[in-house]
This record gives structure tokens, C-alpha cells and sequence, in this order.
């Protein structure tokens, strides 16, 4: 899961300075507080939020595809229509993987960007997980003790969703320490959690890669955790052990696209690149979506070069060219508490679930929809009382000059 609203800095809240504040600062400061948000990337954010939500609000209530079909046939009331257009969205889990890049692309963009400007340029390690653990935990711990409370009321009502595990203490700190798929499950109903475990590994590892970037190039690293990927599915992966390594390389795609956006801004003027970006990003989800028939892992990996060649065309223009379409600003809003929402929409499904309709799957396809409806709205609230007050203490942790060792 990437955060919501990071500015160009790489911290949690989009935040403008004060105007003497950024008078006084060196001009690859300037550079970076002026690049602001990216209307593409929250826009990709909300669509990714609301793709996997879905996907698993159908799973919950919704008796799936093949028992439709048989059940229903070629009968075309509003209702069957409604349900045979939500057929791309068995597709759903592709969410993750943009996530995935852009977290990359917004973790590293100040950091490339400030690059850009000063090569001595050193990351403040400590400053850095300061602010991830702030920005991360508060809301972590909030969405577990939310998927207990609403998960204990849904096991009061019998038959019990198989979609809730454990929620003891243990499988709480697992959660809390992000070590489910290595030490433990995720918790209770919230199954999503198992990408915020692989999130957290990422930030904690990012000073290397940052490190490894100043000495050999971002091509280079990307190479490297190429072949880290690679060998971790086959020693990791098909075991079920679900670590970092092995969908690394999708979050330093994300990360080479900032360091080349970067290096293209800093420098001349070159050539906008080819349309056929578009062209290969489509290919890739294609192929992600025929390669997910046979699993879910191999998936993943193509359709996170899908996203990565539509994000480097996609930001290809100055933002302030790019015209926001209805349908992207709208999306945008979504995007701002898309975290929110991942972290929460499980518990909730389940306990509708389980309290409209006993946790028995639904032939209508109705009730997904109004699933939706209380969901989102849910995690808004979450978000305003519980994000945004996280967001802004990382934000205070975020230091008011560059600090660069030479």
C-alpha cells in the first residue's frame, strides 16, 4: 500500500511551506517543495483503492460468476446485466501491484529529486523511518483494533464467516510488528493486511537502495533486485512465504520512474517518448490477466510493468499541462484516503455480512453495491479522524533544511 498524499518530499501530508521559508532554501529544495501533487498518482491511488475493495466485496457477497451463469443462464433482467458487468473485476487483485509502484515512485521522489540538484545528497535514515513509523502505525494500530471489534460482534452471529482467523493477541502482534506471511496470518477478517507487511519491509530496506542508487545508478539497482525477485519466488514464494524480496521489484520500478522524471526535469529538454508506452502497458495488464488464470504471483509481476509503463508515459508531461478530467479529479478524491480504506473495508463486509444475510453468499448481485456505500464512507470518517492526525505528525518530523554530508 503507497500513502496517500505524499508530497514531492516523500513526506505524509501535502503541506505547502511557508513563503520565507522556501525563499531562504537552496534551490534543489525549492525544486522539490514546488513539485507538488500529482493528480495521475492519486487518481491511480483511488482507482487501485476502489478495484481491490470491490474485489473483495464480491468475494464476501456475492455467490461468484460461474453459480450466477448456471443459475441465471442468458436471462437479461437489470439485475443479471448489472452482474455480468462486473466481470472485470475478477481481475481486482491487479490493485496491488499499483500500489506497489507507486509507493516506489513516491517514497523515492524527493530523494531523486534532490539527487538531481546535489549528488552528495545523503539520506537522513533516522528522519525517515522516524516519519514512516509515524505516518504507518497510528493508523495500523487503529484498523486493528477496529477488524477486532467489528470481527468479535460478527463471531456472536452464527454460521461464522470463514474469512475471519485468529484475532488473539499473538496473530494481534504479528499484525502490529508486520510480520504476517512470515511469522503468522493476517488478522482476524482483514486479509488485506498481508501487502502492509511487505510496505513496512520496503521502508526499512529503502536507505539501502537509496545508498546502492548513489553508487551505481538506479538502472543498475533495478537489474539487481530483478534477480533478488527472482530468486526469492523460488525460494520464498512458492513456499508461502510471502517477504519482500520477492515483490521488490515492482516497488523499484516505481522508484526508477521517479529517478528518471527526475533526471529528465533536471536536465534538457528531450524528446517525449512514444505512444506505444501506452501500447506495452496494455499488452503487459493483458498478459497479467491471462497469466492470473494459472496464479496469482506471475500475474502480479506483469501487470506491475503494465502500470510502470503507463505511469512513466502518464507523468510524462509538466503537471501544470496535464488537465484533470472529471473522472480523475474524481478519482483523486478517492485517492486521498485510499489508505483508509484499504486498511478497513474487509471487517466491514464481513460484519454486513454477517448481519444482513448470516454470511451466506448472495445470488444478487444488489447488495455488493450497498456493501460499497457503507464502506466508503466508513473509511472517510476513518481517514478524518484518524489518517489525517497521523499525516500531520509525521509532517512535524520533517526537517525544515536539507541536510547534506559532503
Amino acid at each position: 500500500m503507497s500513502d496517500s498524499a505524499l508530497d514531492a518530499a516523500g513526506s505524509s501530508l501535502p503541506l505547502s511551506p511557508p513563503r520565507t521559508a522556501a525563499t531562504s532554501r537552496a534551490p534543489g529544495e525549492a525544486r522539490v517543495d514546488s513539485a507538488g501533487k500529482e493528480h495521475v498518482i492519486d487518481a491511480m491511488r483511488g482507482f487501485a483503492a476502489l478495484l481491490v475493495a470491490y474485489f473483495h466485496c464480491r468475494q464476501v457477497a456475492w455467490v461468484g460468476m460461474q453459480a450466477f451463469h448456471q443459475s441465471v443462464g442468458h436471462a437479461f433482467s437489470l439485475s443479471a446485466i448489472a452482474a455480468y458487468l462486473t466481470f472485470p473485476i475478477a481481475w481486482g487483485s491487479a490493485g496491488v501491484p499499483i500500489f506497489f509502484v507507486i509507493s516506489g515512485y513516491c517514497i523515492h521522489r524527493g530523494g531523486a529529486l534532490r539527487l538531481a540538484s546535489n549528488p552528495a545528497y545523503r539520506l537522513d535514515t533516522l528522519n525517515f523511518w522516524v516519519r514512516r513509523f509515524a505516518r504507518i502505525y497510528p493508523v495500523l494500530l487503529a484498523a486493528l483494533l477496529l477488524t477486532f471489534a467489528l470481527d468479535w460482534y460478527s463471531l456472536q452471529l452464527p454460521p461464522v464467516s470463514h474469512k475471519i482467523r485468529e484475532i488473539g493477541l499473538h496473530a494481534f502482534l504479528v499484525n502490529l510488528l508486520s510480520l504476517q506471511g512470515v511469522a503468522g496470518k493476517t488478522y482476524g477478517s482483514n486479509g488485506a493486511l498481508w501487502t502492509l507487511s511487505l510496505e513496512v519491509q520496503f521502508y526499512a530496506i529503502y536507505p539501502l537502495l537509496f545508498a546502492l542508487r548513489r553508487r551505481i545508478g538506479m538502472t543498475s539497482v533495478l537489474a539487481i533486485v530483478a534477480v533478488v525477485n527472482v530468486v526469492s519466488a523460488y525460494v520464498l514464494e512458492r513456499h508461502d512465504i510471502q517477504f519482500f524480496t520477492s515483490y521488490w521489484f515492482s516497488w523499484t520500478l516505481g522508484a526508477w520512474i521517479a529517478d528518471a522524471r527526475a533526471s529528465s526535469t533536471s536536465g534538457p529538454s528531450q524528446t517525449r517518448s512514444s505512444l506505444w508506452l501506452y501500447v506495452l502497458a496494455a499488452g503487459f495488464i493483458v498478459l497479467g490477466c491471462v497469466a492470473f488464470h494459472f496464479g496469482q504471483y506471475g500475474a502480479f509481476q506483469l501487470w506491475a510493468l503494465g502500470f510502470a509503463f503507463y505511469l512513466y508515459k502518464a507523468l510524462e508531461r509538466p503537471n501544470g499541462a496535464r488537465r484533470a478530467t472529471f473522472g480523475m479529479r474524481l478519482l483523486s478524491r478517492f485517492g486521498d484516503f485510499s489508505f483508509s480504506l484499504y486498511l478497513i473495508h474487509l471487517p466491514i463486509f464481513v460484519l454486513l455480512s454477517s448481519l444482513l444475510f448470516r454470511s451466506s453468499l448472495q445470488m444478487s448481485i444488489w447488495p455488493s453495491f450497498g456493501y460499497m456505500l457503507v464502506a466508503v464512507p466508513v473509511a472517510y470518517v476513518f481517514y478524518r479522524l484518524v489518517e489525517l492526525p497521523a499525516m500531520k505528525w509525521s509532517a512535524s518530523f520533517k526537517p525544515k533544511t536539507a541536510r547534506v554530508s559532503k
